[in-house]
């Protein structure tokens, strides 16, 4: 049988099936963080209402976290738990530019005024920097070039922050971070 459709074509459907792939992933990623961010809330309120806190607390995760195992299965420990509680603690008081790409600018607000560019895995990550404004940078980063959670962690494990900070060159600290 003889091929009727050329590379070119397949190769251009091809994109635009992977395109749609990739874009249903990332608005999939983006939806579950807002989720975490609110259960997060939700956490720290009824902890508040609570009579004796540190107890009431840990006794209210356990619940929870069985209850949405049995329901939605796994993902819903209560360490994953306490991760989304204080993602919400730091974030929810966390304040980052917002005009970072127009790729971005349909994504939801937070009550607060927060909007979300990655995955809650960068932010997982992200959360263990105590330094406010290497958080964001890290961030920041992140979102405009594109890095995995792992190629996060590379370079924050390079200090590529206090790189930047100390140096001079700082464009060609930056093109190091870029290029590898």
């Amino acid at each position: 049988m003889e091929n009727i459709a050329t590379k070119d074509f397949i190769d251009k459907v091809l994109s635009v099936l992977e395109n749609a792939r990739n874009q249903a992933k990332m608005a999939l990623n983006i939806s579950m963080v807002y989720s975490y961010y609110e259960v997060g809330r939700m956490i720290v309120e009824e902890e508040q209402n609570g009579e004796r806190r540190a107890e009431y607390g840990k006794a209210i995760l356990r619940e929870l976290s069985n209850r949405l195992t049995d329901k939605l299965g796994k993902g819903f420990s209560t360490e994953n738990l306490k991760l989304m509680r204080r993602f919400y603690i730091i974030y929810s008081q966390d304040r980052i530019g917002q005009n970072i790409s127009a790729q971005f600018e349909n994504l939801p607000i937070t009550k607060e005024g927060r909007k979300f560019f990655l995955s809650f895995s960068h932010y997982v990550s992200l959360m263990r920097i105590q330094n406010i404004d290497e958080r964001h940078f890290y961030e920041i980063e992140a979102i405009r070039n594109g890095w995995g959670v792992k190629e996060l962690g590379r370079q924050y494990d390079s200090a590529l922050y206090e790189r930047l900070a100390l140096s001079r060159d700082k464009e060609g600290i930056q093109r190091l971070s870029t290029e590898g």
